[in-house]
């Protein structure tokens, strides 16, 4: 009897240790890229798309809440009610920065707004799995950073301008003390990335987005144009960046296109229709 149970446990520890092995050769694999599939994941959904939904797919999200509809309003679909749950949870820091900033809160919000639209829309399953449920905002990685999407080349030059009064995008000396870093042994470009990417404080993606605004007002002001309340203009600026920033008498909302319920808009359109819709209004009210 004692002969079979030492068999038995010397035949399950070389089980368990087969089982180890196992998955630390997968492990292995899938680092070096041993497994990976040729084919983008497009391009291997659509071809399972010919016998049905693609295995493990979720469900696509409809383009409206009212699922009988194809086309409607950005605020009847899916998307909305998360970018402004997740708007209201940031209240707090979006007030901050704008009694720091002096920018209205209602105009960093309205950029929040199509930034966050075209990131719901373009990553739906993620979308659906995370966000959705939580009612929070995505904080963007990789190229685009932060809830806003800036990219950290832009991130420096905001610093560059706010820093700078010879520039004609200088906001005024407020703004850099703002920015300014405190002693460091981290390099400050890794501490500008941990401050747009932080997905649990969205303090400093906001506060950047807030001293652009400032910045490409200050330059169209400084050309004899007020467009502080111009927010389709301000949000179309956000967009397209400093390079493209032309001041001029008659400026019109543009930018990327957005696809939503639907219809399309353009990025400065979205961010306009959101500024002068009655939504968020008791939180961020039109000033």
């Amino acid at each position: 009897m004692k002969k079979i149970l030492r068999y038995f446990l010397f035949a399950l520890v070389g089980l368990f240790a087969l089982i180890g092995l196992l998955f630390t050769g997968v492990f292995f694999a899938m680092q070096f890229g041993l497994l990976n599939v040729q084919g983008s994941i497009a391009e291997r959904n659509a071809f399972f798309a010919q016998f049905g939904a693609a295995p493990g797919a979720a469900t696509s999200t409809p383009p409206c809440i009212d699922t009988s509809k194809t086309v409607c309003d950005w605020r009847d679909t899916p998307e909305w009610p998360v970018i402004a749950g997740g708007l209201t949870k940031d209240k707090d820091i979006i007030a901050r920065v704008s009694a720091e900033t002096g920018v209205p809160a209602r105009m960093i919000a309205a950029v929040v707004v199509p930034e966050q639209t075209r990131f719901f829309t373009s990553e739906r399953e993620i979308f659906k799995s995370y966000f959705e449920p939580l009612k929070i905002l995505g904080s963007l990685s990789q190229f685009s950073l932060g809830v806003s999407g800036i990219k950290q080349d832009t991130a420096d030059t905001i610093e560059q301008y706010a820093a700078d009064p010879s520039s004609p995008f200088y906001p005024g000396p407020s703004a850099a003390p703002l920015l300014a870093y405190a002693a460091s042994t981290t390099p400050q470009d890794a501490q500008l990335y941990n401050r747009l990417s932080d997905a649990h404080d969205h303090y400093y993606s906001y506060l950047y987005t807030a001293v652009y605004i400032k910045e490409v007002e200050a330059e169209w002001q400084a050309a004899g144009f007020n467009i502080s309340k111009n927010p389709g203009v301000v949000v179309t600026l956000f967009n397209i960046g400093f390079q493209n920033s032309h001041p001029n008498a008659n400026p019109m909302p543009g930018g990327a296109i957005i696809t939503t319920g639907g219809q399309n808009y353009t990025y400065g359109e979205l961010g306009q229709d959101f500024y002068n819709s009655g939504e968020l209004t008791d939180i961020f009210p039109a000033n």
